[in-house]
């Protein structure tokens, strides 16, 4: 389905709408992303006042998916979308509730930042937990991305993303333990490394579920909890229908 397909309608006040609407998920995607960014290089730099500046922003996210939340229930009571229309609202609502969970999930690997940036020992788990980082800014950045193009081929890489995603995190987990039980002085430090490579972890996830709204969005199809050969084959079934109305 083009983008297209979402603006034909009489009411040009609704083109508009709908149209606003996404690109106020992708202004909210914009700052989630800067939050994510800054939260990282908080880590990497040892910087803890930009870690907290995260932390303290972190309203922002909040006030923004509240107006697009409220935005999406008037378009809903107002126009009565059907189809297309009302699965692009459907997964704005879904995305920006997202979003909101990766906002807090910056905000606290901002917070231990903070409690990292004294203690600049370096050690193989803090370049496996920038690595992670990156990965995951990208896997979101890609997320968002889809959506802005509903791109379903890029969505399906997002989400075959995640797998690499919780291998890494794996990886960090069982270093850290390594690491605690050869000094047990290290333990809050590497509990709060965990801390962060599990936030990290999680907005993969997240990415994934955006991911997984784009082929809702464009093709009606849920794959949630569905197993990736079974996910692959129900969507080469529904390219091989007409797109849904």
């Amino acid at each position: 389905m083009e983008t297209e397909s979402f603006s034909h309608h009489i009411s040009r006040r609704f083109n508009a709408e709908l149209e606003h609407l996404r690109s106020e998920v992708l202004r909210m995607g914009g700052l989630v992303e800067q939050h994510l960014d800054t939260a990282v290089e908080a880590i990497v730099a040892g910087d803890s006042a930009m870690g907290l500046s995260v932390s303290n922003d972190d309203y922002k996210i909040n006030k923004l998916e509240v107006t697009i939340d409220e935005e999406c229930r008037k378009l809903l009571a107002t126009r009565m979308p059907a189809a297309a229309d009302l699965r692009l609202i459907v997964t704005v609502i879904k995305i920006i509730t997202d979003l909101e969970r990766v906002g807090d999930e910056a905000a606290r690997i901002g917070y231990l930042a903070s409690h990292l940036a004294s203690d600049r020992e370096t050690h193989a788990a803090y370049s496996e937990l920038k690595a992670l980082g990156e990965h995951v800014q990208e896997m979101l950045h890609d997320a968002l991305d889809a959506f802005s193009r509903m791109d379903v081929d890029d969505a399906l890489a997002v989400i075959e993303e995640d797998k690499l995603v919780d291998e890494e995190y794996d990886q960090i987990t069982r270093q850290c333990i390594t690491l605690m039980m050869e000094d047990p002085r290290t333990v809050r430090r590497f509990m709060d490394v965990t801390w962060v490579a599990r936030a990290l972890e999680r907005i993969g996830d997240h990415a994934k579920n955006i991911g997984e709204y784009v082929i809702y969005l464009v093709h009606g199809l849920d794959i949630r909890h569905t197993e990736p050969q079974a996910a692959l084959q129900g969507l080469a079934a529904s390219r091989d229908r007409p797109a849904a109305t």
